[in-house]
């Protein structure tokens, strides 16, 4: 399911988008979804998306979080705390579809 999200916003990230940061720990068991989703499909989101910044931001104790800046400096986060990578692919496709 993560991969159809991921393959749906190919290179349609720069549409709405400036910028995306995944926060994680990089041993909490809460940060285990957003860890298998970057080591699951950073790689064809990079590809898909050469020129866009997908930022991948690790810190020991810090709550998953992914990041969408947008036009204007707006920004808006959605907590990934215990979800699956499935979960993250949503909530990313989430973010990148709306407009703060």
């Amino acid at each position: 399911m993560a991969a159809a999200a991921v393959r749906s916003l190919g290179s349609s990230l720069g549409r709405n988008l400036r910028e995306i940061r995944v926060h994680l720990c990089q041993t909490s068991a809460a940060s285990k979804g957003a860890r298998d989703f970057v080591e699951q499909h950073y790689v064809s989101l990079k590809k898909s998306n050469p020129d866009f910044p997908i930022l991948i931001r690790e810190c020991s104790g810090v709550q998953a979080r992914v990041w969408a800046r947008y036009d204007f400096g707006k920004e808006s986060s959605v907590m990934v705390d215990n979800m699956s990578a499935d979960q993250v692919a949503t909530a990313l496709q989430t973010l990148a579809q709306s407009k703060p």
